[in-house]
């Protein structure tokens, strides 16, 4: 193991307080012992690296001149907050980040109270900040108090409406709040857009700029490589605003750009609004992310996610697999697809790589868009294409597709339009927990007249998927598919689409049925081994379809058999449900079936690794053992005949 760096200051600081007798020049130097005990805890336990090098300085000089947790700062998605983390009392178990009963990776409420609102999507920073100010003039926390509010957001974040609705409300409030303006150049991929062009002109508030040369936000004091950045959009300003910023035009001050990683240029500002401002503040920060880390700085998506590294080479530790991730099966598929068919193209929110659309950007890059952290947008966009004749497959993972919910909904489902949505991220998805757990999507998806829903339970069937989605045309079409590698099945040369609607029975048996919707299938067969030892040979059945769902395999097996199990790895709500109510339509529960559901339960589960999470959720192999032994009527472990 890498030797732990040497850090006498932070060692002195248990919490916010203890920084307050600091010296400017003493903050430098935690914030330099900050960084170097980041990047060691990190690669220790991987997790995002590159948000948070990039904040070192803006979380020190936030903690300086602030007094959280009376004034309360929210950090936006709050992937970067490992050094807030460990400035907060919590660095004691900085090593346990993202592990089994350790410190989430975001913000959450119940971990600590330097935590006053939880967060992993983005763009909600402003709405909550906005929030507590009302509640605070409000009164609505007398025994707590509430001091200054503070949101700190990111460039890619602030492209999402949600942000510029949260500052329209909050310029017409007139409240005094503070938006610091986390201005990088990059989300997780680079920003799209003109508002990425737009955010490092240069302009300061007239009520600040008295204070400019305290800020030292000339362009012209700016390090070599901001002052081009600071240059962007000057084109871009003239023709979208008049007499000011855009956010000035919302209501709010304006100032800066400034130095994101110089502590003699934030501490003077942070100091002087904190003073000063009566009403709504944007601070806008220029900083970069990895940040002062080399590999991360050179890394192309700046270290954005890492697993364990070696901090002097910064190489990673990568697990060896034979098999391929689900997510590049998902790509190449589809650009075989594209190939055949010019109509096909890919609509992402972000996450370029992160869906596996980096491929078929560099081979089509007229086909592929980023629309940029707007899922909204982006669902309706793909309507658009549908609509105009083309293919769209709108990939997005299941968590992030809530966020366009009301898209899929109002402007899919409704037009019969056929958008392909790509779930990546199904299930449960380990390490980010709850907040990126793919959970609801099979019982919000399935609800929805016209709509087809698909799951994948391999890499081969996951081809099959795309190649059915590609093939149809009579309305919106959904396929979904979990985090990880597949089990290394025999791929095949040409993917032929699946009929619609039909499941395939896999194992022949009797007494019992097991229907899987999804990868849970292996568990199934699994469990069907060790059943077999008992006497046991249950039927196991891949139903592909949670809607339209497969009615006669469906019927057959509830006929033919006592027991009938479905497990998915959703919500209830879902596939077992639509079952349930088949079954119940169809009077088959009078002759006696004994069904039974497993889902996923009604919590919402931490983070840990997917081993560990899906035996807490109870739909591991074992529990599948158990569910049939207990549906039979077996309490005991013995041979039946």
């Amino acid at each position: 193991m890498t030797e732990r760096p040497k850090t006498p200051l932070l060692d002195t600081v248990i919490n916010p307080a203890d920084m307050k007798e600091l010296s400017d020049q003493e903050l430098k130097c935690l914030a330099d012992e900050l960084r170097a005990e980041t990047v060691s805890a990190v690669s220790e336990t991987g997790g995002h690296l590159g948000a948070g090098l990039g904040v070192v300085e803006l979380t020190v000089a936030l903690h300086a001149v602030f007094n959280a947790p009376k004034d309360r700062i929210i950090w936006d998605v709050s992937h970067q907050t490992y050094p807030h983390k460990i400035l907060t009392g919590r660095r004691d178990r900085i090593r346990t980040l993202r592990q089994k009963d350790g410190l989430s990776g975001f913000t959450k409420r119940s971990e600590s109270a330097y935590d006053p609102f939880g967060a992993a999507h983005s763009s909600t920073s402003i709405s909550a900040a906005l929030g507590f100010v009302v509640a605070r003039d409000l009164g609505g926390a007398p025994e707590h108090g509430i001091g200054d509010v503070i949101a700190v957001i990111g460039d890619g974040a602030m492209s999402a409406g949600m942000a510029f609705e949260a500052m329209n409300n909050a310029g017409h409030l007139k409240k005094r709040m503070f938006v610091i303006l986390n201005d990088n150049e990059m989300s997780i991929a680079p920003p799209v857009g003109a508002l990425s062009a737009y955010l490092s002109q240069l302009y300061a508030g007239a009520p600040f700029q008295e204070f400019k040369a305290a800020a030292k936000g000339a362009m012209s004091l700016l390090p070599e490589p901001f002052r081009e950045g600071a240059k962007r959009a000057r084109d871009v300003v003239k023709h979208m605003t008049v007499g000011g910023t855009i956010f000035e035009q919302l209501g709010f001050s304006y100032v800066g750009p400034i130095d994101g990683h110089d502590l003699d240029q934030l501490l003077p500002v942070l100091r002087t609004v904190a003073e000063r401002s009566t009403g709504p503040m944007l601070i806008h920060v220029i900083t970069k992310k990895g940040k002062g880390y080399a590999p991360a700085e050179e890394a192309r998506d700046k270290g954005h996610g890492v697993g364990k590294f070696d901090v002097v080479t910064g190489t990673q530790a990568k697990a060896i697999s034979n098999a391929p991730s689900y997510t590049s099966v998902f790509a190449k598929s589809l650009l075989k697809q594209a190939s055949q068919d010019h109509k096909i193209c890919a609509v992402t929110a972000a996450m370029p790589d992160g869906t596996g659309l980096g491929l078929f950007a560099d081979r089509y890059p007229s086909r592929c868009f980023d629309v940029g952290i707007a899922e909204q947008h982006g669902v309706t966009f793909a309507a658009g294409l549908a609509a105009g004749g083309m293919k769209p497959f709108c990939a997005i993972y299941s968590t992030f597709l809530q966020r366009g919910y009301d898209q899929v909904v109002h402007d899919v489902a409704i037009q019969r339009l056929p958008v392909r949505f790509a779930i990546d991220r199904a299930g449960l998805v380990g390490a980010d927990g709850a907040t990126h757990a793919g959970a609801f999507d099979i019982s919000f998806l399935t609800n929805l007249p016209g709509f087809v829903v698909m799951a994948a339970a391999d890499e081969a069937e996951l081809c099959r998927m795309v190649a059915t989605a590609a093939a149809y045309d009579d309305g919106p079409i959904a396929f979904r598919f979990p985090r990880g590698e597949g089990i290394g099945c025999e791929m095949p040369m040409h993917a032929e689409p699946l009929e619609i609607g039909k499941g395939v029975i896999v194992q022949d048996g009797s007494r019992v049925a097991i229907l899987s919707f999804g990868t849970r299938l292996g568990e199934a067969r699994i469990a069907a081994e060790t059943l077999a030892a008992q006497g046991i040979t249950p039927t196991i059945a891949d139903a592909r379809f949670s809607k339209p769902l497969d009615r006669d395999m469906i019927l057959k097996l509830a006929t033919n058999h006592e027991v009938l199990i479905t497990i998915e790895e959703g919500a209830v709500g879902g596939f077992g449900s639509h079952v349930a109510q088949l079954l119940a339509e169809e009077a088959v529960f009078d002759r006696g079936l004994k069904f039974r559901s497993m889902v996923l339960p009604d919590t919402f589960i931490d983070h840990a690794n997917p081993v560990d999470m899906y035996r807490e959720a109870k739909l591991s192999a074992q529990d599948i053992h158990e569910k049939v032994l207990d549906a039979l009527g077996v309490s005991t472990i013995k041979a039946r005949a």
